[in-house]
């Protein structure tokens, strides 16, 4: 895993760059977090790739416990990828909600990722 940084005005964003899946779970997540905060970074980019499918799949409750814990400890993430593929409407529903806010936002470029973390 490889961390790439990105300053835009002052804020300090994390693209975390790997061929790997990183987050398994919500251990995973919280470690990704840790690792990332330690290096003075609050907000990531991270790849649909970089995350296991299960997380796509809302019936086993993944996207929400993980998504809970950037939440309650205030890293914003955007996860960059191609999501029409899973062809969910509760997923696509989830995804429209989420790029409601700030604080998570599902997106499909890097350019896209870096504008919703800098706002």
């Amino acid at each position: 895993m490889n961390i790439q940084s990105h300053k835009i005005d002052n804020t300090e964003i994390a693209e975390i760059v790997s061929d790997k899946v990183i987050i398994q779970n919500a251990e995973d997540a919280l470690d990704l977090m840790g690792n990332v905060y330690y290096q003075g970074f609050d907000k990531i980019i991270l790849y649909q790739k970089n995350i296991t499918p299960d997380f796509f799949d809302l019936k086993n409750k993944m996207a929400g416990e993980i998504l809970q814990k950037f939440s309650n400890y205030r890293v914003s993430l955007a996860i960059i990828g191609d999501f029409s593929q899973f062809g969910s409407k509760s997923l696509n529903d989830f995804i429209y909600e989420s790029n409601k806010g700030k604080h998570i936002n599902f997106v499909a470029s890097l350019d896209d990722g870096l504008n919703a973390l800098s706002r």
